[in-house]
């Protein structure tokens, strides 16, 4: 072979072989390198969150904890209240409470004063509804088991609850929070006081209780932060947080003793007798009622301050065991109207509308259409301040009442009578009906008729003063002055009005502009009470 030929043989060869080693070497690197790039995008999949930083369990800071020193002072005191009653006819509801007479023209049924109250406020009879019950055995009544909360207020084991808890109740039983549930304490009633839904019952415990601190309402403002504690829907040791949302808040009309501490802390049906604490740890209030149109909680809630409370306790703890108030037997508009204050020449006081007859007022010589400025040298603005001085009154003690009448200002001895005995007899109602004739039409806006001997026996009336309102004219003067039919006049502007003659002389000298008060005899009275109604004349 050529040795030429045989040297190009080998070269290539060996070029052969050393791109073999190059393309091999290549491929090694190739797939080491993917085989690195592979792991570690496969290991990125399996790790998502490997940047992430381990959270740790800080080192434990004080934080403030008023509210569960607060919780854990009070809720050894507050209990739970269970119920047991049987309702009669249960298919028979209630009628609303009558109009009674106080210092004002509240009052209520003596039987159930507070059903239009639990009507409006909890959707039914005592509040919290039925937590049970079945037909008795008689197939007319009703079992009743109710839930509500109380405060313990003395260690001995006086408790403060709502009357409407415990009200017409055959076994009261009450758990303590701190007790086992199976510890169970049978309770007795000590007093009650309607007026203000308030009831103080008894335990025997056989050991001193924990008994709540009670505080001064009247420290209370509107913003302060307060808790709520009780056992809503049976929840015991519920504790909830809120602020006094308004003060004095009057939620029943003409009951002059509820002035509620409005809340939005949440309240709920089971809550009711329970406390309402200040940041003292103090009981500022009773829980008594929310404003609801679904049965629970919406943001506003009820509770009759503590120091109406007090008083009202210390009553029901005495040898009587009932709250007495003090009264002279006048009556007086609920809301203050500015024609009866210019007509009867005063800027201030409360214009009496009727007297009770033979009561401490007319004894001591006033007259409707005296206005009280004063009782024993303290200043009385309007009736709420009226009734709070009257009621605080001891029966049989007397009070110095000034007065203004027909612009001179004089004062009278009174002696203060027990407000229940006074005003013992309720007022019915009797609708006065249609009588026979064509009254005349007045420009007052109502047409009126002279009472005869004959109308008066037929509807039973007192006397035969006045004219009856026979029709009042829709929108006119009279019904915007609060006017009714069957309602009787007796007085217009201090002027008698004794007939229909009387009533026409004293329309036809009115003049658009002024000032018109009628000194009226509602309808269905069955005694001499009277009310004014007025305002100013188109």
């Amino acid at each position: 072979m050529d040795p030429q030929v045989s040297g190009f043989r080998q070269r290539f060869k060996a070029n052969r072989f050393a791109s073999t080693l190059v393309i091999l070497a290549t491929l090694t690197l190739g797939i080491l390198i993917g085989t690195v790039v592979s792991g570690a995008v496969k290991g990125k999949e399996q790790n998502p969150s490997a940047d992430a930083t381990p959270l740790k369990v800080p080192s434990p800071v004080q934080m403030s904890n008023q509210f569960s020193t607060i919780a854990r002072q009070l809720e050894p005191s507050v209990v739970n209240i269970n119920t047991e009653s049987t309702i009669k006819n249960p298919h028979q509801r209630m009628g609303p409470p009558g109009q009674g007479q106080d210092e004002g023209p509240g009052g209520g049924d003596e039987d159930n004063p507070f059903q239009d109250f639990f009507n409006r406020f909890f959707g039914g009879q005592g509040g919290q509804g039925g937590q049970g019950g079945g037909q008795g055995p008689g197939g007319g009544d009703m079992r009743e088991r109710s839930l509500g909360s109380g405060v313990i207020v003395d260690s001995k084991g006086y408790i403060l609850t709502n009357n409407h808890v415990v009200d017409k109740a055959d076994r009261i039983r009450v758990n303590l929070m701190g007790d086992p549930e199976t510890v169970t304490y049978t309770a007795t009633v000590i007093g009650v006081d309607a007026e203000t839904d308030l009831a103080v019952i008894k335990i025997d415990a056989k050991k001193p209780l924990p008994a709540a601190k009670l505080g001064n309402s009247d420290a209370m403002s509107v913003g302060d932060w307060v808790l709520a504690i009780g056992s809503p829907f049976g929840l015991n040791e519920t504790v909830t947080a809120g602020i006094v949302s308004a003060i004095g808040r009057d939620i029943i009309p003409q009951r002059q003793f509820e002035k509620f501490i409005q809340t939005d802390a949440a309240i709920n049906p089971g809550n009711s007798g329970g406390p309402l604490v200040n940041m003292n740890g103090e009981v500022i209030g009773i829980n008594t009622a929310i404003y609801t149109s679904g049965g629970g909680y919406q943001g506003v809630g009820f509770a009759m301050p503590s120091n109406t409370v007090v008083s009202v306790y210390n009553q029901l703890i005495g040898s009587e065991h009932k709250v007495s108030r003090g009264s002279i037997g006048v009556q007086f508009n609920a809301i203050p109207n500015p024609a009866v204050a210019r007509v009867y020449g005063v800027n201030s006081g409360v214009t009496i509308a009727s007297i009770t007859p033979n009561g401490p007022a007319e004894k001591a010589g006033l007259v409707t259409g005296d206005t009280i400025v004063s009782v024993n040298g303290k200043t009385v603005k309007n009736g709420d301040e009226l009734v709070a001085e009257i009621s605080s009154l001891k029966p049989g003690s007397t009070a110095k009442v000034g007065y203004i009448r027909n612009g001179k200002e004089s004062s009278a001895e009174v002696t203060i009578a027990d407000r229940a005995k006074l005003f013992a007899a309720r007022l019915g109602g009797q609708d006065q009906g249609n009588d026979e004739g064509q009254p005349q039409e007045s420009k007052f806006g109502v047409t009126v008729r002279g009472i005869t001997k004959d109308l008066a026996d037929r509807y039973q009336l007192p006397n035969t003063k006045g004219v009856i309102v026979q029709d009042v004219k829709p929108d006119g003067f009279g019904e915007t002055a609060g006017l009714g039919k069957g309602d009787i006049i007796v007085e217009i502007n201090k002027q008698p009005v004794n007939s229909e003659e009387d009533f026409r002389r004293i329309e036809a000298q009115s003049k658009s502009g002024q000032d018109i008060v009628f000194l009226v005899r509602p309808r269905g009275s069955r005694d001499n009470t009277t009310v004014f109604m007025g305002g100013t004349l188109p």
